[in-house]
Protein backbone atom coordinates (compact mmCIF):
# COMPACT_ATOMS: atom_id res chain seq x y z
CA UNK A 1 0.00 0.00 0.00
CA UNK A 2 2.85 2.28 0.85
CA UNK A 3 5.26 3.60 -1.61
CA UNK A 4 7.90 4.85 0.86
CA UNK A 5 7.64 5.74 4.49
CA UNK A 6 9.49 8.87 7.21
CA UNK A 7 10.10 6.52 10.06
CA UNK A 8 8.34 7.66 13.24
CA UNK A 9 11.70 8.15 14.47
CA UNK A 10 12.54 10.72 12.26
CA UNK A 11 11.00 13.90 13.20
CA UNK A 12 9.91 14.06 16.59
CA UNK A 13 7.52 16.94 17.49
CA UNK A 14 5.12 17.84 20.42
CA UNK A 15 2.16 18.80 17.46
CA UNK A 16 1.36 18.94 14.24
CA UNK A 17 -1.13 21.46 13.05
CA UNK A 18 -3.65 19.27 11.50
CA UNK A 19 -4.51 22.07 8.38
CA UNK A 20 -0.94 21.62 7.03
CA UNK A 21 -1.80 19.80 3.64
CA UNK A 22 -4.16 22.84 2.80
CA UNK A 23 -0.61 25.09 1.77
CA UNK A 24 -0.80 25.38 -1.93
CA UNK A 25 3.12 25.58 -2.22
CA UNK A 26 6.24 23.63 -1.91
CA UNK A 27 6.40 23.92 2.05
CA UNK A 28 5.09 20.23 3.74
CA UNK A 29 4.57 21.12 7.71
CA UNK A 30 4.96 22.98 11.00
CA UNK A 31 6.31 21.86 13.91
CA UNK A 32 4.55 23.12 16.46
CA UNK A 33 5.72 23.63 20.72
CA UNK A 34 4.13 26.35 23.10
CA UNK A 35 6.78 29.01 22.27
CA UNK A 36 7.31 27.97 18.34
CA UNK A 37 6.39 26.33 14.84
CA UNK A 38 8.90 24.99 12.71
CA UNK A 39 8.67 25.10 8.69
CA UNK A 40 9.87 22.81 6.70
CA UNK A 41 10.28 22.26 2.49
CA UNK A 42 9.89 19.56 0.23
CA UNK A 43 11.66 20.25 -2.22
CA UNK A 44 14.64 22.14 -0.61
CA UNK A 45 15.76 20.54 2.62
CA UNK A 46 17.71 22.60 3.44
CA UNK A 47 15.93 25.52 3.54
CA UNK A 48 14.28 26.35 7.12
CA UNK A 49 11.99 28.10 8.70
CA UNK A 50 11.34 29.53 12.88
CA UNK A 51 8.59 31.48 14.26
CA UNK A 52 8.50 32.81 17.30
CA UNK A 53 6.19 34.28 19.38
CA UNK A 54 8.60 35.12 22.45
CA UNK A 55 6.60 35.11 25.94
CA UNK A 56 2.95 35.04 24.66
CA UNK A 57 3.20 31.36 23.80
CA UNK A 58 1.14 29.99 21.51
CA UNK A 59 -2.63 27.89 21.19
CA UNK A 60 -3.02 27.37 18.05
CA UNK A 61 -1.40 27.74 13.89
CA UNK A 62 -3.07 27.36 10.60
CA UNK A 63 -1.75 28.22 6.74
CA UNK A 64 -3.88 30.88 4.77
CA UNK A 65 -5.11 29.54 1.41
CA UNK A 66 -2.84 30.83 -0.88
CA UNK A 67 0.27 29.10 1.15
CA UNK A 68 2.76 31.78 1.79
CA UNK A 69 1.30 32.75 4.94
CA UNK A 70 1.13 31.52 8.89
CA UNK A 71 -1.21 32.70 10.92
CA UNK A 72 -0.67 32.41 14.69
CA UNK A 73 -2.92 32.63 17.92
CA UNK A 74 -1.09 33.27 21.43
CA UNK A 75 -1.80 32.44 24.77
CA UNK A 76 -5.34 33.88 26.09
CA UNK A 77 -6.52 34.98 22.30
CA UNK A 78 -4.00 38.19 23.09
CA UNK A 79 -3.74 38.72 19.17
CA UNK A 80 -3.63 36.77 15.78
CA UNK A 81 -0.23 37.08 13.94
CA UNK A 82 -0.15 37.13 10.51
CA UNK A 83 3.33 35.67 9.25
CA UNK A 84 4.43 36.28 5.65
CA UNK A 85 6.88 33.77 4.36
CA UNK A 86 7.70 35.44 0.95
CA UNK A 87 8.29 39.09 2.38
CA UNK A 88 9.15 38.17 5.90
CA UNK A 89 6.56 41.19 6.89
CA UNK A 90 4.18 40.35 9.90
CA UNK A 91 0.75 41.72 10.83
CA UNK A 92 -1.05 41.65 13.54
CA UNK A 93 -5.21 41.07 14.63
CA UNK A 94 -5.65 41.98 18.55
CA UNK A 95 -7.81 40.14 20.91
CA UNK A 96 -10.01 37.67 19.06
CA UNK A 97 -12.57 36.10 20.23
CA UNK A 98 -12.03 32.71 21.62
CA UNK A 99 -13.16 30.04 19.48
CA UNK A 100 -12.61 25.94 19.65
CA UNK A 101 -12.62 26.22 15.79
CA UNK A 102 -9.59 28.60 16.06
CA UNK A 103 -9.22 31.00 13.26
CA UNK A 104 -10.24 30.37 9.57
CA UNK A 105 -8.36 31.89 6.46
CA UNK A 106 -10.54 31.84 3.56
CA UNK A 107 -10.78 33.20 0.76
CA UNK A 108 -7.85 36.13 1.19
CA UNK A 109 -5.94 38.11 3.58
CA UNK A 110 -8.52 41.37 3.22
CA UNK A 111 -11.42 38.32 4.24
CA UNK A 112 -9.38 37.32 7.16
CA UNK A 113 -9.76 40.55 8.53
CA UNK A 114 -13.43 41.00 8.13
CA UNK A 115 -13.61 37.45 10.00
CA UNK A 116 -11.80 38.37 13.22
CA UNK A 117 -13.49 41.66 13.23
CA UNK A 118 -16.83 39.73 12.85
CA UNK A 119 -15.88 37.12 15.56
CA UNK A 120 -15.14 40.04 17.67
CA UNK A 121 -18.22 41.97 17.36
CA UNK A 122 -20.78 39.11 17.81
CA UNK A 123 -23.36 40.55 15.81
CA UNK A 124 -26.78 38.87 16.26
CA UNK A 125 -25.50 35.61 18.08
CA UNK A 126 -25.42 35.10 21.94
CA UNK A 127 -21.85 33.57 22.29
CA UNK A 128 -20.30 32.93 19.13
CA UNK A 129 -18.83 29.19 18.54
CA UNK A 130 -17.56 28.86 15.43
CA UNK A 131 -17.43 30.13 11.74
CA UNK A 132 -16.69 28.06 8.44
CA UNK A 133 -16.25 30.10 4.47
CA UNK A 134 -18.36 28.36 2.01
CA UNK A 135 -15.70 26.66 -0.36
CA UNK A 136 -16.63 29.73 -3.34
CA UNK A 137 -15.71 32.46 -0.51
CA UNK A 138 -19.52 33.86 -1.29
CA UNK A 139 -21.30 32.90 2.24
CA UNK A 140 -19.78 32.97 5.79
CA UNK A 141 -21.74 30.31 8.28
CA UNK A 142 -21.31 31.24 11.79
CA UNK A 143 -23.04 29.60 14.93
CA UNK A 144 -24.22 30.18 17.90
CA UNK A 145 -22.87 28.73 21.62
CA UNK A 146 -24.69 24.74 22.14
CA UNK A 147 -27.17 26.55 24.48
CA UNK A 148 -29.26 27.95 21.57
CA UNK A 149 -29.50 26.30 18.38
CA UNK A 150 -29.17 29.04 16.01
CA UNK A 151 -27.25 29.07 12.40
CA UNK A 152 -26.07 32.48 10.48
CA UNK A 153 -25.11 33.19 7.32
CA UNK A 154 -23.95 35.91 6.03
CA UNK A 155 -22.55 37.79 3.06
CA UNK A 156 -19.36 39.30 1.95
CA UNK A 157 -21.00 43.00 2.70
CA UNK A 158 -22.28 41.95 5.96
CA UNK A 159 -26.05 41.06 4.87
CA UNK A 160 -28.22 38.18 7.32
CA UNK A 161 -28.63 35.87 4.03
CA UNK A 162 -30.68 33.74 6.32
CA UNK A 163 -30.91 32.01 10.05
CA UNK A 164 -31.76 28.68 10.66
CA UNK A 165 -32.94 27.27 14.11
CA UNK A 166 -34.19 23.41 14.05
CA UNK A 167 -35.29 23.32 17.79
CA UNK A 168 -35.26 24.99 21.29
CA UNK A 169 -34.31 23.95 24.66
CA UNK A 170 -31.98 21.70 24.07
CA UNK A 171 -28.01 21.64 23.16
CA UNK A 172 -27.95 22.90 19.40
CA UNK A 173 -25.31 22.85 17.08
CA UNK A 174 -21.84 20.62 16.93
CA UNK A 175 -20.00 20.50 13.78
CA UNK A 176 -20.79 22.15 10.78
CA UNK A 177 -19.19 21.68 7.14
CA UNK A 178 -20.10 22.94 3.58
CA UNK A 179 -20.09 20.65 0.25
CA UNK A 180 -17.28 21.28 -1.72
CA UNK A 181 -20.16 22.60 -4.50
CA UNK A 182 -21.31 25.30 -2.16
CA UNK A 183 -24.62 23.79 -2.46
CA UNK A 184 -25.33 22.15 1.21
CA UNK A 185 -24.86 22.96 4.39
CA UNK A 186 -24.34 19.71 6.84
CA UNK A 187 -25.38 21.00 10.37
CA UNK A 188 -24.59 17.88 13.00
CA UNK A 189 -26.63 18.75 16.13
CA UNK A 190 -26.21 17.08 19.50
CA UNK A 191 -30.00 15.21 19.44
CA UNK A 192 -27.85 12.75 16.76
CA UNK A 193 -28.89 14.15 13.72
CA UNK A 194 -27.80 15.61 10.67
CA UNK A 195 -29.36 18.50 8.72
CA UNK A 196 -28.56 19.57 5.14
CA UNK A 197 -29.34 23.00 4.03
CA UNK A 198 -29.85 23.91 0.18
CA UNK A 199 -27.92 27.36 -1.29
CA UNK A 200 -30.68 28.69 -2.64
CA UNK A 201 -33.86 29.20 0.43
CA UNK A 202 -31.47 27.59 2.97
CA UNK A 203 -33.80 25.67 3.91
CA UNK A 204 -33.38 21.91 5.09
CA UNK A 205 -33.83 19.52 2.42
CA UNK A 206 -33.31 16.40 4.22
CA UNK A 207 -32.15 15.29 7.84
CA UNK A 208 -30.42 11.99 8.78
CA UNK A 209 -30.35 10.00 11.61
CA UNK A 210 -27.99 7.59 13.34
CA UNK A 211 -29.79 4.87 14.71
CA UNK A 212 -27.88 2.19 16.16
CA UNK A 213 -29.27 -1.04 14.55
CA UNK A 214 -29.43 -0.84 10.79
CA UNK A 215 -32.01 -2.84 8.91
CA UNK A 216 -32.34 -1.92 5.84
CA UNK A 217 -30.76 -4.78 3.35
CA UNK A 218 -29.28 -2.02 1.05
CA UNK A 219 -27.34 -0.57 3.39
CA UNK A 220 -23.74 -2.42 3.57
CA UNK A 221 -22.03 -2.78 6.89
CA UNK A 222 -18.38 -3.27 6.66
CA UNK A 223 -17.15 -4.87 10.27
CA UNK A 224 -13.18 -4.79 11.18
CA UNK A 225 -12.69 -7.97 12.56
CA UNK A 226 -8.82 -9.95 13.65
CA UNK A 227 -7.67 -12.18 10.94
CA UNK A 228 -7.14 -15.64 12.42
CA UNK A 229 -3.81 -17.84 11.27
CA UNK A 230 -4.78 -21.10 9.95
CA UNK A 231 -2.56 -23.48 11.39
CA UNK A 232 -1.79 -26.99 9.41
CA UNK A 233 -2.67 -29.95 11.13
CA UNK A 234 -0.43 -31.04 14.34
CA UNK A 235 1.18 -27.86 14.63
CA UNK A 236 0.96 -25.55 17.71
CA UNK A 237 0.89 -21.45 17.47
CA UNK A 238 3.94 -20.13 18.80
CA UNK A 239 4.89 -16.41 19.54
CA UNK A 240 6.17 -14.70 16.37
CA UNK A 241 9.80 -13.43 17.03
CA UNK A 242 8.65 -10.21 17.60
CA UNK A 243 6.78 -10.98 20.71
CA UNK A 244 8.99 -13.12 21.79
CA UNK A 245 11.56 -10.21 22.11
CA UNK A 246 9.05 -8.53 24.36
CA UNK A 247 7.34 -6.24 21.78
CA UNK A 248 3.49 -6.79 20.78
CA UNK A 249 3.00 -7.44 17.24
CA UNK A 250 -0.23 -5.80 15.66
CA UNK A 251 -2.96 -7.71 15.11
CA UNK A 252 -4.04 -8.05 11.44
CA UNK A 253 -7.48 -7.35 10.35
CA UNK A 254 -9.53 -7.20 7.52
CA UNK A 255 -13.35 -6.16 7.08
CA UNK A 256 -16.07 -8.41 6.62
CA UNK A 257 -19.55 -7.46 4.86
CA UNK A 258 -22.10 -8.26 8.05
CA UNK A 259 -25.60 -9.39 7.06
CA UNK A 260 -28.27 -7.35 8.83
CA UNK A 261 -30.12 -6.76 10.85
CA UNK A 262 -26.47 -5.46 12.48
CA UNK A 263 -26.61 -3.49 16.27
CA UNK A 264 -23.68 -1.30 16.52
CA UNK A 265 -21.89 -0.25 19.89
CA UNK A 266 -23.29 2.48 21.46
CA UNK A 267 -22.00 4.62 24.19
CA UNK A 268 -24.07 5.48 27.38
CA UNK A 269 -23.27 9.30 27.83
CA UNK A 270 -23.16 10.29 31.82
CA UNK A 271 -26.05 13.17 31.74
CA UNK A 272 -24.27 14.74 35.37
CA UNK A 273 -20.41 15.39 33.58
CA UNK A 274 -19.23 18.08 31.18
CA UNK A 275 -19.64 17.79 27.33
CA UNK A 276 -21.27 14.27 27.25
CA UNK A 277 -20.84 12.15 24.73
CA UNK A 278 -24.05 12.46 22.47
CA UNK A 279 -24.78 14.59 19.00
CA UNK A 280 -22.66 14.58 15.55
CA UNK A 281 -19.00 15.20 16.75
CA UNK A 282 -17.41 15.41 12.87
CA UNK A 283 -18.88 15.31 9.31
CA UNK A 284 -17.30 16.04 5.93
CA UNK A 285 -18.26 15.88 2.56
CA UNK A 286 -15.88 13.92 -0.43
CA UNK A 287 -14.61 16.09 -2.91
CA UNK A 288 -16.94 15.75 -5.62
CA UNK A 289 -19.94 16.56 -3.12
CA UNK A 290 -20.75 13.06 -3.55
CA UNK A 291 -20.87 11.80 -0.20
CA UNK A 292 -21.22 12.33 3.40
CA UNK A 293 -18.70 11.09 6.38
CA UNK A 294 -20.20 11.49 9.76
CA UNK A 295 -19.54 10.08 13.32
CA UNK A 296 -21.87 9.94 16.19
CA UNK A 297 -20.26 10.47 19.77
CA UNK A 298 -22.68 7.89 21.29
CA UNK A 299 -21.69 5.22 18.48
CA UNK A 300 -18.21 5.80 18.27
CA UNK A 301 -16.67 3.02 16.33
CA UNK A 302 -18.92 3.81 13.20
CA UNK A 303 -18.52 5.96 10.68
CA UNK A 304 -21.69 6.57 8.49
CA UNK A 305 -21.13 7.30 4.55
CA UNK A 306 -24.14 9.27 3.08
CA UNK A 307 -24.88 9.71 -0.43
CA UNK A 308 -26.18 12.76 -1.24
CA UNK A 309 -27.31 12.26 -4.50
CA UNK A 310 -30.07 10.01 -3.45
CA UNK A 311 -30.05 11.55 0.15
CA UNK A 312 -29.69 7.91 1.65
CA UNK A 313 -27.81 5.76 4.03
CA UNK A 314 -24.94 4.39 1.65
CA UNK A 315 -22.66 2.26 4.00
CA UNK A 316 -21.31 1.97 7.65
CA UNK A 317 -17.82 1.39 8.87
CA UNK A 318 -17.94 -0.24 12.10
CA UNK A 319 -14.08 -0.19 13.64
CA UNK A 320 -12.76 -2.52 16.30
CA UNK A 321 -11.83 0.75 18.27
CA UNK A 322 -12.98 4.28 18.40
CA UNK A 323 -12.69 6.31 15.63
CA UNK A 324 -10.39 8.96 16.31
CA UNK A 325 -10.33 11.07 12.79
CA UNK A 326 -11.17 10.73 9.29
CA UNK A 327 -10.69 12.42 6.12
CA UNK A 328 -11.61 12.62 2.24
CA UNK A 329 -8.79 12.45 -0.16
CA UNK A 330 -9.01 15.79 -1.87
CA UNK A 331 -8.91 14.24 -5.51
CA UNK A 332 -11.26 11.65 -5.54
CA UNK A 333 -14.00 9.87 -3.10
CA UNK A 334 -11.75 8.16 -1.03
CA UNK A 335 -11.81 8.20 2.94
CA UNK A 336 -9.02 7.74 5.22
CA UNK A 337 -9.81 6.82 8.77
CA UNK A 338 -7.91 6.19 12.13
CA UNK A 339 -8.79 5.05 15.84
CA UNK A 340 -5.38 5.73 17.48
CA UNK A 341 -3.71 2.29 16.34
CA UNK A 342 -0.89 1.61 14.03
CA UNK A 343 -3.82 1.15 10.93
CA UNK A 344 -4.68 3.32 8.64
CA UNK A 345 -8.16 2.02 7.06
CA UNK A 346 -9.23 3.38 3.44
CA UNK A 347 -12.97 3.07 1.81
CA UNK A 348 -14.09 4.16 -1.63
CA UNK A 349 -17.07 3.29 -3.15
CA UNK A 350 -15.52 0.28 -4.59
CA UNK A 351 -14.79 -1.21 -1.00
CA UNK A 352 -12.34 -0.51 2.30
CA UNK A 353 -9.30 -2.02 2.88
CA UNK A 354 -6.85 -2.32 6.66
CA UNK A 355 -3.36 -0.99 6.29
CA UNK A 356 -0.72 -1.22 8.79
CA UNK A 357 1.34 1.92 9.27
CA UNK A 358 4.88 1.04 8.07
CA UNK A 359 7.95 1.75 10.29
CA UNK A 360 9.45 0.79 13.73
CA UNK A 361 8.09 1.05 16.93
CA UNK A 362 4.59 1.35 18.39
CA UNK A 363 3.14 3.95 16.02
CA UNK A 364 -0.07 4.70 17.42
CA UNK A 365 -2.03 7.35 14.35
CA UNK A 366 -4.23 10.09 16.39
CA UNK A 367 -4.72 12.01 13.33
CA UNK A 368 -4.40 12.25 10.02
CA UNK A 369 -3.89 14.77 6.83
CA UNK A 370 -3.84 13.95 3.15
CA UNK A 371 -1.27 16.04 0.64
CA UNK A 372 -3.56 18.42 -1.94
CA UNK A 373 -2.82 15.71 -4.80
CA UNK A 374 -3.97 13.28 -2.76
CA UNK A 375 -0.70 10.78 -3.33
CA UNK A 376 0.28 11.08 0.19
CA UNK A 377 -0.90 10.83 4.02
CA UNK A 378 0.62 12.86 6.73
CA UNK A 379 -0.17 10.62 10.12
CA UNK A 380 0.21 11.95 13.76
CA UNK A 381 1.27 10.47 16.68
CA UNK A 382 1.21 11.99 20.01
CA UNK A 383 4.88 12.83 19.60
CA UNK A 384 6.26 11.77 15.68
CA UNK A 385 4.61 12.01 12.89
CA UNK A 386 5.24 9.66 9.56
CA UNK A 387 4.75 11.36 6.22
CA UNK A 388 3.08 8.27 3.67
CA UNK A 389 3.35 7.74 -0.40
CA UNK A 390 0.77 5.82 -1.97
CA UNK A 391 1.73 3.64 -4.99
CA UNK A 392 -0.11 5.27 -8.26
CA UNK A 393 -0.14 1.62 -10.52
CA UNK A 394 -3.62 1.61 -12.14
CA UNK A 395 -4.05 -1.78 -9.88
CA UNK A 396 -4.15 0.33 -6.89
CA UNK A 397 -6.55 3.02 -8.29
CA UNK A 398 -8.61 0.33 -9.58
CA UNK A 399 -9.23 -1.26 -6.52
CA UNK A 400 -9.80 2.26 -4.48
CA UNK A 401 -11.75 3.70 -7.52
CA UNK A 402 -11.59 6.07 -9.64
CA UNK A 403 -13.87 10.03 -9.42
CA UNK A 404 -17.07 9.61 -11.06
CA UNK A 405 -17.13 5.65 -9.63
CA UNK A 406 -19.99 5.76 -7.38
CA UNK A 407 -22.15 2.47 -8.31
Amino acid sequence: MWKRALGPGRVPLHRLVSSLTRVRSRVVGLRFCPLRIQVWSLEHPEWRCRIGEGSAGLVASCWSPDGPHILNTTEFHLRITVWSLCTKSVSYIKYPKACQQGESAEADLKAVSLLFLFRARGWETQDLAGIEWAPNGCVLAVWDTCLEYKVLLYSLDGRLLSAYCAYEWSLGVKSVAWSPSSQFLAIGSYDGKVRILNHVTWKMITEFGHPATINNPKIVVYKEAEKTPRLAPGRLAFPPPRAAAGVASPAETKYEIASVPVSLQTLKPVADRANPKIGIGALAFSPDSYFLATRSDSVPNAVWIWDIQKLRLFVVLEQLSPVRSFQWDPQQPRLAICTGGGKVYLWSPAGCVSVQVPGEGDFQVLSLCWHLNGDSLALLSKDHFCLCFLETEDRVGTAFGRPGDHT
